[in-house]
């Protein structure tokens, strides 16, 4: 069910036809793996985003995020670890992508929590008596009362999200508007001239969307990996059919992790401690860890699990 996500076309036949296609014989070339990761918390400020029963989404996944930062500084020293926001505030998603894109990141990671209505319930407690009138001749009859009131959902469970594929068309012109982001000197050479509308690049542009939809895929099942580690409930890797414009916003990998839901008590509270906060961040942490590897030794295996 987990690699329902993945294109079923493999990146390297993509690139065949790429270096077949173009006359100039444009030979793609990889940037540095993972140099600058990009952290947002998701909602801010006015926007709360989802309400448990004493705490709000945007609250945690700031602190979430923090301690992601200092927790992925110390793994990974020589990655710049760049915030879309280290306070209460809010920032419309465009403004979220722009800071992405302006720090030329390597990946997108937004940190969410997940919401379920109540569940209603209802039960009949007797019966009223009601009088109305049929061509002016009194009548009375019995009317069922009920008692309904409400439970908390029990859905639970992490998921990591990438964007979904009817949104490619939206990430391959984030893509075009930031090639600079992904195009090595190098390269930009030799396709530099090229008209942006001329096959050449929306090829390259294509091509790009797709890898970046497997890198993205592959991260958000490392995730979900990981929290099954340590014992979490799991949702599955997931496509984002609504929501989080952001995810096809950045010229980059993007996932977005749900850390769990706020509406179940359980959840909430965990999501509220201490222990909840860091073992979500060291799960992401880990996952990231083994993503770099794996970008870095391509066709080996996963590295440190």
């Amino acid at each position: 069910m987990l690699k329902k996500i993945f294109f079923t076309v493999t990146l390297a036949g993509c690139f065949s036809i790429f270096t077949s296609y173009t006359a100039t014989s444009v030979t793609f070339i990889q940037k540095q793996s993972l140099r600058t990761i990009v952290i947002d918390a998701g909602h801010g400020g006015q926007d709360g985003g989802a309400k448990g029963a004493y705490s709000w989404e945007k609250d945690i996944t700031l602190q979430i995020a923090l301690k992601l930062q200092t927790t992925l500084q110390q793994a990974m020293p020589d990655v710049n670890v760049v915030m879309t926001r280290t306070t209460d505030v809010f920032d419309a998603p465009p403004i979220k992508a722009n800071k992405a894109n302006s720090a030329k990141g390597d990946l997108f990671i937004s940190i969410h929590c997940d919401a379920a209505p109540a569940i209603r319930h209802s039960e009949l407690i007797g019966y009223k008596t009601q009088t109305y009138y049929v061509k002016k001749k009194k009548r009375t009859r019995k009317v069922p009362q009920y008692r309904t009131w409400t439970t908390p959902n029990p859905a639970k469970g992490a998921s990591t999200y990438i964007w979904a594929v009817h949104k490619n068309d939206d990430k391959e012109l984030a893509m075009r508007e930031n090639e600079s982001l992904y195009i090595d000197s190098s390269l930009l050479i030799q396709v530099g001239d090229f008209d942006p509308d001329s096959p050449e690049k929306r090829i390259l542009y294509s091509l790009k969307t797709q890898q970046y939809f497997q890198r993205s895929a592959s991260l958000a099942l490392t995730v979900e990996e990981e929290f099954v580690n340590i014992g979490r409930s799991v949702r599955d890797a997931l496509q984002r059919q609504v929501g989080i414009w952001v995810l096809q916003a950045t010229a980059m990998p993007s996932i977005l992790v749900e850390t769990g839901y706020i509406t179940n008590p359980e959840e909430e509270d965990y999501l509220n401690s201490e222990k909840g906060q860091q073992e979500t961040a060291d799960v992401i942490v880990k996952a990231l860890v083994r993503y770099r590897y794996s970008l870095e030794h391509p066709g080996g295996d996963t590295g440190t699990k």
